[in-house]
C-alpha cells in the first residue's frame, strides 16, 4: 500500500507543481470558480477533505498521533494532507484495526 501511495504522492506532486508553474496557486482557485460547474467540482473537494480531515482527526487521537500538521495542509493543499498521512503512518500498524465498538475499520 505504501508503494501505491508513494507513487500517487509523487504523480500529483508533479502534476500539482506543473499546474503551479502555469497558473500560480491563486489561478488553480480562480480556474475553481470560474463556472458553476468549477464551482459544484471545488465544493465537492472542500467536503471531501473535511470528511477526509474527520478520519485523520479520530484516527491521531486514537493512535497519538500529531494531527496538525496534516490538517493545515489538507486546508492548504488538498489531498495532501491525507496522503501524507496515510504514507508517513508507522510501519507496525496493521492493515484492519478492530474499534473499541468491536468492528472493523478498512482503509490502511
Amino acid at each position: 500500500m505504501r508503494t501505491i501511495l508513494f507513487i500517487v504522492l509523487a504523480a500529483f506532486g508533479a502534476f500539482s507543481l506543473y499546474a503551479m508553474w502555469q497558473v500560480g496557486y491563486v489561478g488553480i482557485w480562480q480556474a475553481g470558480m470560474a463556472s458553476v460547474g468549477a464551482w459544484q467540482v471545488l465544493l465537492d473537494l472542500v467536503v471531501m477533505s473535511f470528511i477526509a480531515l474527520g478520519f485523520i482527526w479520530r484516527d491521531a487521537k486514537r493512535n497519538g498521533r500529531t494531527v496538525w500538521p496534516y490538517a493545515v495542509l489538507t486546508v492548504a493543499a488538498g489531498s495532501f494532507g491525507p496522503l501524507l498521512y496515510l504514507l508517513l503512518q508507522p510501519a507496525g500498524r496493521p492493515g484492519l484495526q478492530a474499534s473499541h465498538t468491536g468492528s472493523v475499520a478498512v482503509g490502511r
